[in-house]
């Protein structure tokens, strides 16, 4: 018989907890982006005790320092001790950061390296807490999401032609190639429907910058289709219950105009 490999150990490594949920009676399983090793699965064994050190710890949008071992996928958690160095999330900000964890959880592979990506996610973090401006950062990390995954996002040379994109004309984004004018999109037998965006919108999502609400509005809504080409159309819950609770606000507003 070969003899059994050690488990492999990583100790005080860089993280953020995803998402956990129960594993048993007493333990949790935590799903956690880590700086060197990607997302990363593990058993936080007894974290439900009452009197568990990890219990307060495992708490999303807080820096820790995680160490674990294990050679299978599911790995056992050490340690975990707070980081520091990070303003607390809350209020709105808080829908904003789980809509984020929730496209890592579902996008990323596991133990799959993006140090680039964790240190978008941590200064998304970053500027969410000390009231960044929400829109253009979740669009900024949609596309830094999508380009470490190898999906890019051709923006500002159309696809056809390498032509810088028109800010004036209209076009179908093709998810594999990019903007194509509307005259040349394929006959509407051959497909679902393309996205269709304005240049002036692509250029703004490239450069960060949105000069109206009408610009804002219409680079979510060409990403949101991105995204969900991508996810193969399973749903992001936490979009949902952004939109429940937009369209409760704007019901108690009309009930008291």
């Amino acid at each position: 018989m070969a003899p059994r490999s050690q488990p492999q150990r990583r100790d005080d490594q860089a993280a953020f907890v995803l998402h956990t949920y129960p594993y048993r009676e007493t333990s949790l399983i935590v799903e956690a982006l880590t700086a060197d090793h990607g997302r990363v699965a593990m058993v936080a064994r007894g974290a439900k005790r009452p009197r568990s050190e990890l219990r307060g710890v495992l708490q999303a949008f807080q820096p820790l320092l995680l160490t674990w071992s294990g050679n299978g996928e599911l790995k056992t958690l050490i340690r975990a001790e707070w980081r520091g160095g990070l303003p607390l999330v809350g209020g709105s900000a808080l829908l904003c950061g789980f809509y984020l964890n929730e496209l890592l959880l579902k996008l990323l592979p596991r133990e799959d390296s993006h140090p680039r990506l964790f240190a978008a996610y941590e200064g998304a973090l970053g500027e969410l807490a000390t009231g960044g401006e929400q829109a253009p950062l979740l669009r900024r990390f949609e596309l830094q999401l999508l380009a470490e995954l190898g999906y890019a996002l051709p923006l500002v040379r159309e696809a056809d032609t390498g032509e810088p994109v028109d800010p004036a004309v209209r076009y179908h984004y093709a998810f594999d190639r990019g903007p194509r004018r509307t005259g040349s999109r394929e006959s509407p037998g051959t497909g679902p429907p393309l996205p269709l965006v304005r240049g002036a919108t692509l250029i703004a999502l490239a450069d960060g910058r949105y000069a109206d609400a009408e610009t804002a509005g219409e680079a979510k809504r060409l990403m949101r289709e991105v995204l969900d080409h991508y996810l193969e159309q399973r749903g992001i819950e936490s979009r949902r219950l952004v939109q429940d609770l937009q369209a409760l606000d704007e019901g108690g507003r009309g009930s008291r105009d």
